[in-house]
């Protein structure tokens, strides 16, 4: 596989409603006090309707201040819970549910970091997205949005989310895979990590089960074949109507190559695809998590000293990715919980597919064969913060010495 961006595992989904931190120290709320809750909690398989693929809202990074650069914006599914009603009931399922879930929450005096709303249902799809263009942004956005509008005339009435594999909880536990079914409610300790399953209290009815099964069990190519035009209004969603912009290589400076995990690149002439590809030095521990894995490289430098793992400084982070350096469980922003990817970057390459303007991982290799070098000193010099709002620990180098010799000869390679 080519190194584009990194290869995270699908974590789609749709968010119901945010506990937030798990910290009761810092007014969030336990896990085994959101259980307790939904112990008490029944409710009906509830069916998601398909509205439309928006983008816009932007990211972190600025670039939407700037006419001269390629706008960076998200791109996000809508999707809403159809509203059914269970025999006698004069409010639909889901407004049942949240009134109980709330109330069970309360009872179980769940921390104030909790909304007290539930939330607009979405799917987040990719964030920092940059187009080509206001008109390859405009394509998209209709190509992505007529295979909505296939979705919504396969579900007129919504369909119950599930499958009929197994899955375990939390992921990585040996032993206990469960059948996953359709309807469930889950946990998620973060995007990234299902800690458990809540089952609807009955079975699919005849309708839901065929429209649950349908994509899986029917010849759907009639749907695609008699769905030629969008009937739902998506303008105005970051479409890419009304703007002229277009991504310009011949305009790319040094200093766009910033490495921003938030945003996309500006790609330099004759390069057509990003990649995470780059020499450097490892400095990642080892981790007691189950819920991380990661290999000592390095026993010189401790981390832990110069990271605020109390929140005693710092009061959120700008993505939902905390320290890079390594977070753990328990963490007070109820961060993604990411293995220690701690590095000294030292020559980035970028994408490996040579028919994109990379070079392949089978002359990468090559080329790290061809150079000999002496060991590699570095030296901490100081942590900042820079202008995009990250906190880095940067090192000297010697211009006379090994890693410089390195650096420079990756550069003529």
């Amino acid at each position: 596989d080519y190194s584009g961006k990194m290869p995270y595992i699908d974590s789609s989904h749709t968010e119901l409603l945010r506990i937030g931190s798990l910290d009761v120290d810092k007014g969030g709320t336990t896990i085994e006090q959101v259980y307790e809750a939904m112990s008490s909690v029944t409710f009906a398989p509830f069916s998601i309707y398909p509205e439309y693929l928006k983008g816009g809202g932007g990211h972190h990074s600025g670039d939407n201040e700037d006419q001269q650069k390629v706008p960076s914006s998200d791109v996000t599914l809508i999707v809403s819970v159809v509203d059914t009603y269970e025999d006698g009931d004069s409010y639909s399922s889901y407004e049942i549910f949240l009134n109980n879930l709330f109330s069970a929450m309360q009872a179980v005096n769940g921390g104030s970091c909790m909304d007290d709303h539930d939330t607009d249902p979405h799917v987040s799809m990719a964030r920092g997205v940059k187009f080509k263009s206001a008109y390859h942004q405009e394509q998209y956005m209709y190509s992505a949005n007529l295979e909505v509008a296939v979705w919504q005339a396969m579900y007129p009435k919504g369909t119950p989310i599930g499958s009929k594999g197994y899955a375990s909880f939390p992921p990585g536990s040996r032993g206990n895979k469960q059948y996953v079914g359709y309807g469930n409610l889950y946990f998620f300790f973060d995007r990234a990590n299902i800690t458990k399953a809540f089952r609807p209290y009955r079975d699919l009815t005849d309708d839901e089960a065929a429209y649950a099964t349908l994509y899986t069990s029917s010849d759907v190519s009639s749907y695609y074949a008699n769905t030629n035009e969008i009937g739902f209004d998506y303008s105005g969603s970051g479409d890419g109507g009304g703007g002229n912009w277009e991504h310009n290589p011949y305009s790319w400076k040094a200093t766009m190559a910033m490495h921003d995990m938030t945003d996309g690149w500006d790609l330099p002439p004759n390069c057509e695809q990003e990649g995470e590809t780059f020499f450097g030095i490892p400095l990642s521990r080892k981790s007691d998590s189950s819920l991380q894995v990661s290999t000592s490289f390095q026993e010189q430098f401790n981390f832990e000293h110069i990271i605020d793992r109390n929140y005693t400084y710092i009061k959120s982070f700008g993505t939902n990715h905390g320290w890079l350096v390594g977070e753990q469980i328990g963490n007070g922003a109820g961060s993604i919980v990411d293995k220690d990817t701690a590095h000294i970057p030292i020559f980035y390459i970028g994408t490996t597919n040579p028919n994109m303007g990379g070079i392949s991982l089978s002359n990468l290799i090559k080329v790290g064969k061809r150079i000999e070098f002496g060991t590699l000193y570095i030296k901490p010099a100081f942590v900042f913060i820079d202008d995009n709002g990250h906190i880095k620990l940067q090192f000297e180098m010697d211009p006379n010495s090994a890693l410089a010799y390195l650096y420079d000869n990756l550069c003529k390679e």
